[in-house]
């Protein structure tokens, strides 16, 4: 997959998230064009989220966890999220906060590995998570 195809593809489970966001805070909203810090802003509760798109993890049975993308520091190392959001199949949502995940890490020892996603033409390095280790540390397992 590309990455404008793999943009737009992400693009629907931010909607999603955002859809049952405003639920219950009416001013959360996308943030529009590119924005590596986050993608959701919720004022009225001060929260910001990041939506990780990532069914190739039913193949896989682990999340990405990117930290850098051809060197330059990316995903957790850059994030301005207090919250990650993981749409890991078309039915579940993954609710946990940056801080968990960065805690979760290295508790479990979690090693970066260095690989080239498919789509992509650059190495990223990440941290390969197990999605049962994620749903044990995550505030919420959502169904959809």
């Amino acid at each position: 997959m590309k990455f404008s195809e793999a943009l737009k593809d992400g693009k629907s489970s931010e909607k999603i998230v955002l859809k049952l966001l405003q639920n219950t805070y009416q001013s959360a909203d996308r943030i529009i064009g590119y924005n590596k810090e986050f993608d959701i802003v919720v004022p009225e509760a001060n929260m910001t989220i990041e939506v990780k798109k990532d069914f190739k993890s039913q193949e896989t049975g682990n999340v990405v966890i990117e930290t850098s993308m051809n060197n330059n520091p990316s995903g957790i190392t850059t994030t301005g999220a207090n919250w990650w959001v993981f749409h890991t199949d078309p039915n579940k949502l993954i609710w946990i906060t940056t801080f968990i995940i960065r805690d979760m890490i290295e508790i479990e020892g979690f090693k970066e590995v260095e690989f080239i996603g498919k789509g992509d033409t650059k190495k990223k390095k990440a941290y390969l998570v197990p999605i049962e280790i994620l749903e044990l540390y995550a505030k919420r397992v959502q169904a959809i």
